[in-house]
């Protein structure tokens, strides 16, 4: 049975170790943000100014011009501090963010990603990705592994205009969790509940890489 966006964000979360200053991209990076274990202590980044954001606010909790990157409301952690976007932006590329977590339309074998543009379809820009993709020092994708027209997304070569090239550490998908090969290559980490291996190998367009049994992932 294929992950929801939940399930994904949950999954991803258990990527995070105590410490991390972390970016959570548009889309389902930011729901990663609800599920951080209790007993670990990550400092969340915004590139919009914003250092040391919470979880998403309850009804009760909304304040509309407390938002992230994303133009969603947010809430603050004790602590937490408000600059203005270029000191936010030098902390990316000072390469201050461990981690970032970032949606993408497609991944190449070779760690390329492309999530910011679809031609002929209006776009506002690419906003930071391209800063985090070349600063960061681990990328983790959150994404479906399939379009929805059922084409793989995970590919030999993005078709896409590209973010940034060889960069992407980790997939979690609604069907795997992946890692890039350094020689190239998606290597099979997890299958999602219930999913079998030949369904993520059809699903894969990109090399595919399986040694062993492959675990299912624990959410």
């Amino acid at each position: 049975m294929a992950l929801d966006k939940i399930g994904i964000a949950k999954r991803i979360a258990r990527e995070i170790s105590n410490g991390m200053y972390i970016n959570l991209g548009i889309g389902i990076p930011t729901l990663v943000a609800n599920y951080i274990p209790d007993d670990i202590e990550v400092v969340l980044q915004s590139e919009n100014g914003l250092l040391g954001i919470g979880p998403f606010p309850t009804e009760e909790e909304v304040d509309a011009d407390l938002i992230n990157a994303g133009k969603q409301t947010v809430t603050m952690r004790p602590g937490s501090v408000l600059f203005d976007s270029s000191e936010s932006f030098a902390m990316i590329r000072g390469g201050h963010v461990h981690l970032t977590i970032l949606g993408a339309m497609e991944v190449s074998e070779n760690g390329d990603i492309a999530n910011w543009k679809i031609p002929g379809k209006m776009v506002k820009g690419m906003g930071g990705a391209m800063d985090l993709v070349a600063s960061a020092e681990n990328i983790i994708v959150a994404m479906q592994h399939r379009s929805r027209s059922g084409q793989s997304k995970l590919l030999k070569e993005c078709t896409l205009p590209i973010t940034g090239i060889k960069c992407v550490k980790k997939i979690v998908t609604d069907l795997a969790v992946l890692d890039v090969l350094p020689e190239g290559g998606f290597t099979l980490v997890e299958r999602a509940p219930g999913v079998s291996v030949d369904e993520i190998k059809e699903a894969t367009e990109g090399k595919l890489v399986v040694e062993g049994d492959v675990p299912e992932m624990i959410i």
